[in-house]
């Protein structure tokens, strides 16, 4: 069993970085492949980013491609996300998933382990 909480979000201006991170609690979050899941106003829940329960292989959605980047420290049981160069259109609460499955350039969640999410909100 996995609990997720996040913390990081905030108000930042357009070009502004923001550095998201996922803590785990209960089971070791090691053995799990994890994500990052955004849902924008009116929008549907799109997938974000990915990482191997090692942290070797990660994977990103096209938009944020160059401008974030997933790690992990299992050791912390946390999951990060850096956002560089931020957009209006990043505006969203952003979600982190645990034990879903990784592969080749995406990562499907796991339906049991959602964190509460994260306000990120971009100004013009």
């Amino acid at each position: 069993q996995v609990h997720l909480v996040e913390s990081g979000g905030g108000l930042v201006q357009a070009g502004g970085s923001l550095r998201l991170s996922c803590a785990s609690s209960g089971r070791t979050m090691s053995t799990y492949d994890m994500g990052w899941f955004r849902r924008a106003p009116g929008k549907e829940r799109e997938f974000v980013a990915g990482i191997r329960s090692t942290g070797i292989s990660t994977a990103y959605a096209y938009s944020v491609k160059g401008r974030f980047t997933i790690s992990r420290d299992n050791a912390k049981n946390t999951m990060y996300l850096q956002m560089n160069s931020l957009k209006p259109e990043d505006t969203a609460v952003y979600y982190c998933n645990a034990g879903g499955t990784y592969y080749n350039n995406h990562y499907h969640p796991g339906d049991d382990y959602w964190g509460q999410g994260t306000q990120v909100t971009v100004s013009s």
